[in-house]
């Protein structure tokens, strides 16, 4: 019978919950929402149209969910001291492209990191397959890059632009941040050369929008952004979507960049959540924050005296949610992820920036990459990052069964369960919520 397969996919589900009970999620692009969150997504904005600017939409029935939204801009205004806010892009790299189509035509050029040196994928070029290559048109440029740093390099992306001026290519747009990020960018240093060139200066906080909300990391817009976007999931611990940043004299481009440019209705119940979420942003933000980057640099300290190679040892490792770890001494980064999954370790295989080089790629690159925001927010701390590198480098370097690690792992995790950083107290982190009872429904 077709009901079957509800009762199949709920199993599914369920187990999926299960496992990330039992699990350490490193993954550093995600997060959990609160029950507070949680009651909205489930809410009947979930089933409506709000396409346009509040009071300005092209359906009826949008009083209240204007609102929620005014509201929303308004929290994340306060949050980022930002005078203008878009909340419409349901994702990270929607967001991306409403500031491609917001400043930039087809066949401009745009300047962005490399993905293996951090880039996101939405900044590729269009023979990777990337958002501003390969569906806007662009031409991106990279910026040079100090290996040494793990960072741009300032003079040598001066003496670049210098060179591709002398080409007669001319950089309309020069995009920070990205997905591999560790250390804050030379916004401050680079953002007074680019504008002096007529160059839109860009940020992509994905990845650090809850640290730039908690008052770490760095300020991109007092540093000199003329637009942030990101998306809301990551160390900022809304539901999936994301938000454009800005000031008032770009107020109307990228509105209309959004709508009607890339996006029609916004998935409203997830916009109800973000609502809370920032909320609880302002609450917690700064606390969680701090704490985030404490237990960052702490996993690193533990994985390096253990005989990993964390990259950036001479910097201090990291001052973002993200660690980095060269596993090439043991293996490539694919089957490493594989193994730590296998013993409830959850990372990503990621490039490194001299992966290339070294002629690997995404498929099995030599990194893998961890981030702690997720189980800070289940109550882990600086203190309890040593079990967790020590479970890590019984798989990576003394080559221990993952089965026999996975079983230490959740006895670990039965004292990690309990949500915090969020409105509605003693909440089970990984509950799997039932509002169909099968028998009651005759099914």
């Amino acid at each position: 019978m077709t009901i079957d397969y509800f009762y199949k996919i709920r199993k599914l589900v369920e187990e999926h919950h299960n496992m990330f009970k039992k699990s350490i999620p490193l993954i550093a692009s995600e997060n959990i929402v609160s029950k507070a969150v949680k009651e909205l997504l489930i809410s009947d904005f979930g089933h409506r149209y709000a396409e346009g600017w509040p009071g300005e939409r092209v359906y009826a029935g949008c009083k209240y969910i204007d609102e929620v939204e005014l509201i929303t801009q308004e929290l994340f205004k306060k949050l980022f001291e930002a005078e203008f806010v878009d909340v419409r892009p349901i994702s990270g790299v929607t967001a991306n492209l409403a500031v491609y189509t917001a400043f930039t035509r087809p066949g401009d050029y745009m300047m962005s990191l490399s993905i293996a040196k951090g880039g996101h994928i939405s900044m590729g070029r269009s023979k990777f397959g990337g958002t501003a290559g390969a569906v806007h048109g662009l031409n991106v440029e990279y910026f040079e890059y100090d290996l040494d740093k793990f960072n741009i390099d300032v003079d040598g992306t001066i003496k670049k632009l210098n060179r591709l001026e002398g080409e007669g290519k001319q950089v309309k747009l020069a995009y920070f941040g990205g997905s591999l990020i560790l250390f804050p960018h030379p916004v401050k240093e680079l953002s007074d050369e680019l504008k002096n060139r007529g160059i839109i200066v860009a940020y992509d906080a994905a990845h650090v929008a809850g640290l730039i909300a908690g008052g770490l990391f760095q300020d991109p817009l007092r540093e000199g952004a003329d637009v942030v976007s990101m998306s809301t999931h990551k160390t900022f611990f809304g539901p999936q979507r994301g938000a454009i940043l800005s000031w008032r004299e770009f107020e109307d481009v990228i509105k209309k960049a959004v709508f009607p440019g890339i996006v029609s209705n916004h998935h409203l119940h997830t916009l109800a959540g973000l609502a809370v979420a920032t909320a609880e942003m302002l609450k917690y933000g700064k606390e969680y924050a701090s704490e985030v980057v404490k237990t960052s640099i702490s996993l690193a300290e533990h994985l390096y005296n253990l005989g990993l190679d964390v990259l950036a040892p001479d910097l201090g490792f990291t001052r973002s949610h993200q660690v980095v770890v060269d596993v090439t001494k043991y293996g490539y980064g694919g089957d490493i992820e594989r193994k730590l999954e296998r013993a409830g370790i959850i990372v990503n295989r990621n490039l490194l920036p001299y992966d290339p080089d070294r002629g690997l790629s995404f498929k099995n690159p030599g990194g893998i990459r961890l981030g702690v925001q997720e189980v800070v927010r289940i109550g882990m701390g600086p203190s309890d990052m040593i079990d967790v590198a020590k479970f890590i480098a019984r798989v990576i370097v003394k080559g221990e069964d993952p089965s026999k690690v996975k079983n230490d792992v959740e006895e670990f995790r039965k004292r990690f369960n309990e949500l915090r950083y969020s409105f509605s107290q003693s909440e089970e982190a990984y509950e799997y919520i039932k509002l169909v009872d099968g028998a009651a429904a005759g099914i």
